[in-house]
């Protein structure tokens, strides 16, 4: 069980609770989309330093721990439109990388059309929840309000 909350200690003003943002389908699915290409290309800094794509080899890394940067960066300001925008143009580089390592553009293609997808879908998701609570919301407003007593006008 949970233990209740302590009591303000004297002289101080009791802390108000923290009240969440509700976060949308749509910034959470492309989050987690940007987050998994933020994984991916640790493994492709891996194989462009294996295969030797770059001279010097360790360039690979240092281009992919910039990559990763970014792509965590990003995924955090998703809420916004333009961290929505700058996401999907993260896409192009990623699909570009095949010009590095044929297979990539593969990966990168993979990876945009779950962006879109991702992006499509969350939205749908999102009107119909939003029309679901303003529909609940009303429902719930008009049970609740008392009718009036016999005798007394509306």
């Amino acid at each position: 069980m949970s233990d209740p909350a302590p009591a303000p200690a004297a002289g101080r003003p009791a802390r108000r609770a923290r009240v969440r943002r509700e976060r949308s389908l749509v910034e959470t699915l492309l989050s987690i989309v940007l987050g998994l290409e933020a994984v991916m290309l640790v493994f492709a800094a891996l194989v462009f330093f294996g295969l030797a794509r770059f001279d010097p080899n360790w360039l690979a890394f240092v281009y992919g721990g910039i990559g990763i940067v970014v792509y965590a960066a990003v995924s955090g300001v998703q809420r916004w439109t333009w961290g929505v925008w700058l996401g999907a143009a993260l896409q192009l580089p990623l699909i570009a990388a095949g010009l590095i390592e044929p297979l990539m553009f593969l990966v990168g293609a993979g990876f945009a059309a779950m962006w879109v997808y991702c992006y499509l879908r969350g939205r749908q998701i999102d009107t119909q929840k939003a029309a679901w609570l303003a529909a609940h919301r009303q429902t719930e407003t008009e049970t609740d309000t008392p009718a009036p007593n016999e005798g007394e006008t509306a």
